[in-house]
């Protein structure tokens, strides 16, 4: 079998608000075709036209080799070797950040077809199942551009995500910092009063996860607020400091009884290692498409196990890159929980409509995929309706 063609589709909500804190209003899906007509599906989450652009763009040297003409010819059931080409032949120009997206849509899209000849779900494929089934938490972004408003919608989420059978929510908190939702700059007291607020909405029995979103500039401003959030029973506290503060989250993890959680930008396992190691957090979040692809994700998973730290894969895309992490929870011993928000939960028109038969929700549980590869198939004609000509 060969890799005969790969396809990019640039897809785009026409009413998106560029904003919002929401990275699931655009996406890059590619197709690998092979010579047997079998085909693979993968996406990244990242910028879309440059992704599309770093996979079709031809190479003009050894060290800087165009990510499509790399693949054509090849036995595409081979992922884990056309990861390690891809990544030498194109290290010059990818390495880290788009390029590793890039490599993670092609592979996620080569594990798909493997499955497919093989006739198994990709979990069997990576080792077997460690759980019976899957523990899924609701990720939760409010709507409303008044602080008001950002409360009355998350309290209404989280309820309807426990109503919907969820035992598990993460409260998306961005009220402040350089990533706030509709440009509020609320006080740090206000995330408290939130969190409060979601609590007593949901119960005691409900876990719940927070995510404020890089919110605070170092150490001890984070650490004086999350002393506060302690009284809430928090499973994990997600991006408390900017991605590189790797000291900054060392310190805040040794301080502070609330796991810290971090990594959903970070491309490669060499990033997580230093976020592992030298960042010392205790949930590693990676995002299939953004590290790589199934290939690399695994490499973290298994070196996050060693150290005895959780993952929790970051997943805010659509259902072709739940399927991936569904798979990978699926394979590993050390992943707890997996990020997931139904199409039914979601005002994303390309969360709603672009899969098929994708991943659901079984009595609060997802049970472990049983068709070939990521077992999922796209909606052609919303491929072709939110495609960007």
């Amino acid at each position: 079998m060969k890799i005969t063609d790969i396809e990019c589709f640039v897809l785009l909500v026409p009413d998106f608000d560029a904003e919002a804190c929401s990275s699931a209003q655009d996406n890059i899906v590619v197709r690998v075709h092979t010579d047997e007509g079998l085909v693979g599906i993968g996406e990244t989450d990242t910028n879309p036209w440059a992704v599309k652009a770093l996979i079709e763009a031809p190479g003009t040297h050894c060290m800087g080799l165009g990510l499509k003409e790399m693949l054509i010819g090849e036995d595409p059931t081979q992922a884990e070797a056309l990861w390690e080409k891809l990544y030498i032949g194109s290290a010059m120009n990818g390495r880290r950040g788009l390029g590793i997206c890039a490599i993670g849509a092609l592979d996620m899209a080569l594990w798909d077809i493997r499955g497919k000849v093989e006739g198994k779900p990709i979990w069997q494929l990576l080792g077997g199942a460690k759980q019976p089934e899957m523990t899924p938490y609701a990720s939760l972004l409010p709507i409303g551009n008044t602080l008001k408003a950002y409360r009355k919608s998350l309290v209404e989420k989280a309820k309807e995500a426990v109503a919907f059978g969820f035992s598990a929510i993460k409260a998306e908190v961005c009220i402040k910092g350089p990533y706030s939702h509709m440009g509020l700059q609320e006080k740090d007291e206000d995330i408290v009063d939130i969190v409060a607020a979601v609590r007593e909405a949901i119960g005691s029995e409900i876990t719940l996860m927070v995510d404020v979103a890089y919110t605070w500039h170092d150490f001890k401003e984070a650490l004086r607020m999350i002393r506060q959030l302690e009284a809430y029973d928090l499973f994990f506290l997600e991006t408390p400091l900017p991605s590189d503060d790797l000291d900054g989250y060392a310190r805040l993890a040794d301080a502070t009884g609330i796991r810290i959680a971090a990594g959903e930008w970070l491309n490669s396992r060499f990033e997580f290692i230093d976020l592992i190691d030298r960042g010392n957090i205790d949930v590693a979040q990676p995002d299939v498409g953004r590290v790589g692809g199934l290939t690399e994700a695994r490499r973290v998973v298994d070196y996050a196990r060693d150290r005895g730290r959780l993952i929790v894969p970051h997943c805010w895309k659509t259902g072709i890159g739940i399927a991936a992490s569904a798979h990978l929870c699926a394979a590993a011993s050390n992943a707890p929980f997996l990020e997931f928000l139904p199409a039914q939960l979601s005002e994303s028109k390309l969360r709603q409509e672009l899969v098929e038969d994708e991943i659901a929700l079984v009595n609060g549980r997802i049970p472990l995929p049983n068709r070939p590869g990521l077992g999922i198939e796209l909606n052609e004609e919303a491929l072709q309706r939110y495609q960007v000509k």
